[in-house]
């Protein structure tokens, strides 16, 4: 009868510690590429560079606009009374890297987001 063979180590207790291959080779050094902004260095018209540009702005100007929004509601449902591992908003505040004052607003437009008057999609 064929036996399955143990593997290297197993037999005692895990404590064989295996040494790491050699490198047969040395690792190339990293090439510090020109940065890349959406490819908008390659546009040479400017019309379509202002465009593009523009389009791109709008973009994340949205993008912006809803992460604050689902910050406001993550900041209402930590702030929430009813929770029992409720958080104050000094530590909301620190959490997120605001004032307390801006805390205490967030929290505030994140409940009128969750009850509805605007809801982040």
């Amino acid at each position: 009868m064929c036996e399955p063979k143990q593997a290297p180590g197993a037999g005692d207790g895990g404590n064989r510690r295996l040494r790491p291959a050699p490198l047969l080779f040395e690792p190339p050094e990293s090439v510090a590429e020109a940065e890349h902004f959406f490819d908008l260095e390659s546009i040479e018209d400017p019309r379509e560079l202002l465009a593009r540009s523009t389009e791109l702005a709008l973009a994340f100007r949205a993008a912006a606009d809803r992460a604050t929004e689902y910050q406001a509601v993550a900041a209402a449902q930590l702030a929430d009374p009813r929770r029992f591992d409720r958080l104050p908003t000094s530590v909301i505040a620190e959490r997120a890297e605001w004032s307390e004052d801006y805390a205490k607003k967030m929290v505030e437009f994140g409940r009128d987001l969750m009850r509805g008057s605007r809801t982040p999609d």
